[in-house]
């Protein structure tokens, strides 16, 4: 059963749009949503939502469940995304991006040092969660 979403479409200057901006580098109103970075994923079968559905959710402000999404977890970074981008958004950015958003959110910090997380927190996290704070502080 498909129930509908009341969408408010993401106006420039939306904060999140803004955020993920700032965060990753990329222009998220770029994208006009071709799919070839989803026909490209290896792990889009393994996603609740697909890269190109990632672009648009953040496009339309759709922060909570965007950032409930397995998805941003399920991304092993290898940018095929980026590669085929005929705008050059680079997607795998954002996805980082969002992960960054959601480690500050339930750390309450504006960036995650690892060298602080207690291992039972380090055992919790995802792999790529690790993996991504680590690029974002020697990038």
């Amino acid at each position: 059963m498909i129930t509908s979403l009341r969408i408010t479409p993401a106006r420039p200057g939306n904060p999140f749009v803004a955020q993920v901006e700032q965060i990753s580098g990329q222009k998220i109103l770029a994208c006009y949503q071709c799919g070839n970075c989803s026909a490209g994923c290896p792990m889009s079968d393994h996603m609740d939502v697909l890269p190109n559905q990632i672009i648009r959710m953040v496009q339309l402000g759709m922060r909570e469940q965007l950032l409930a999404s397995k998805s941003i977890w399920a991304c092993v970074s290898c940018m095929t995304c980026n590669s085929r981008c005929p705008k050059n958004v680079r997607i795998a950015e954002v996805i980082e991006a969002l992960r960054e958003i959601v480690l500050r959110t339930n750390d309450r910090r504006d960036c995650l040092h690892i060298t602080e997380l207690s291992p039972e927190t380090i055992a919790a996290l995802p792999p790529i969660a690790i993996i991504s704070s680590m690029r974002k502080l020697t990038s």
